[in-house]
């Protein structure tokens, strides 16, 4: 039988496949396998929601001109070098769709978010994986691999799910070694975790070159995941390419009023800031004192690395604390299965994994 299928290449794609939310055991559940701002959003955020819910009946105003001024105020940037999304992922999405076709290539680390193959094998690119040193982004290895072919350059800084980092000298040299045409992308959506003096979210290299990008999110520490809503800063030709092919209203009101409120609440984002740091420092030393090793983070979640003894090992973890109603994000799909992630939760949610990992590390 005839029926329509797909081009090439879209069926070996993997799909994305989220962290579970839940537990079949019923009872009190905590999710922490999202990366989700544990102390959620801002109240004044939520009320701008509301207000906002009173004209549903209108359309969005299309270039989602008062959240980008609010963002070029905060962080001291050219709202017209600014552009909206829904979540940064949509924005990964439309740079591939632009930038990327057959017989191009496309870089991100073996470790690397998954939209990343999705985007770039999506739009009939090439994927290619540069292999991370201790479970960080390798420069010299990104650059070895870049071909007359490579057009763009995908780099999570912070990693997600490994919550490693690179300090801006070695973005710098990663950037130096590209030529003009190949377009670098930083994924700096969990850059508001970060306290270290050596990190750059990436503004000043899209301030001062023609081909870099810098993606960030309202999903993580503004606590806005639902409303999906990211934002880009760009070079004014790749900010007006991208233009050209977003979908004309795809940022909704109540999504920008909520992410604009949140921006203007400082006292609420360096509250959670204050919150994460805290809890991040403790979880880890609570965690290695139990006889884990956990990676050195600078974001709001722990990489867990557990032992391959059997009954010891990361999918034992799983089962043991998802039956406490303790939900982690299992990594097979990134190449990690001998680790969990943890996203830093409320007080009574981290005194709780750490005493059932305790118990599941005793048994």
């Amino acid at each position: 039988m005839s029926r329509p299928v797909p081009k090439p290449g879209i069926l070996d794609i993997a799909p994305y496949t989220p962290g579970k939310s839940g537990s079949e055991q019923g009872g009190r559940v905590f999710k922490l396998s999202a990366n989700e701002n544990a102390l959620g959003p801002s109240p004044r955020a939520v009320e701008a929601y509301k207000a906002a819910a009173a004209h549903l009946e209108d359309y969005p105003e299309g270039s989602s001109r008062v959240l980008r001024e609010a963002i070029g105020h905060k962080f001291g940037l050219d709202p017209e070098r600014i552009i909206c999304g829904a979540g940064s992922d949509e924005l990964l999405n439309l740079l591939a769709y632009g930038y990327l076709g057959p017989g191009d290539e496309a870089i991100h680390t073996s470790h690397g978010f998954l939209v990343y193959p999705i985007a770039t094998m999506g739009n009939g690119a090439a994927n290619i994986v540069a292999p991370e040193r201790n479970l960080i982004a390798d420069v010299d290895a990104i650059l070895g691999l870049v071909t007359p072919r490579t057009k763009l350059i995908w780099l999570a800084n912070p990693n997600n799910p490994t919550g490693t980092y690179l300090p801006f000298d070695e973005v710098k040299r990663l950037h130096a070694g590209l030529r003009p045409d190949v377009l670098l992308v930083l994924d700096a959506a969990y850059s508001d975790f970060v306290s270290r003096n050596d990190y750059e979210s990436g503004i000043e290299l899209v301030a001062t070159t023609e081909n870099t990008v810098m993606t960030r999110t309202f999903s993580k520490i503004y606590g806005l995941a639902a409303l999906r809503i990211g934002w880009m800063y760009g070079p004014a030709h790749i900010i007006d390419a991208v233009n050209r092919i977003r979908g004309p209203f795809n940022v909704s009101t109540p999504a920008m009023m909520a992410a604009v409120a949140a921006l203007e609440d400082s006292e609420y984002y360096e509250m959670s800031r204050t919150h994460n740091e805290r809890w991040r420092t403790w979880l880890t030393e609570e965690i290695e004192r139990i006889g884990l090793t956990v990676t050195p983070s600078v974001t709001n979640f722990l990489l867990i690395n557990f032992p391959k003894t059997k009954g010891k090992t990361a999918d034992d973890a799983d089962a043991f604390l998802t039956e406490r109603g303790l939900i982690l994000r299992a990594l097979k799909n990134y190449h990690l299965p001998d680790a969990l992630r943890l996203t830093i939760g409320t007080e009574e949610a981290n005194r709780l994994v750490v005493a059932a990992l305790a118990d599941f590390m005793r048994n």
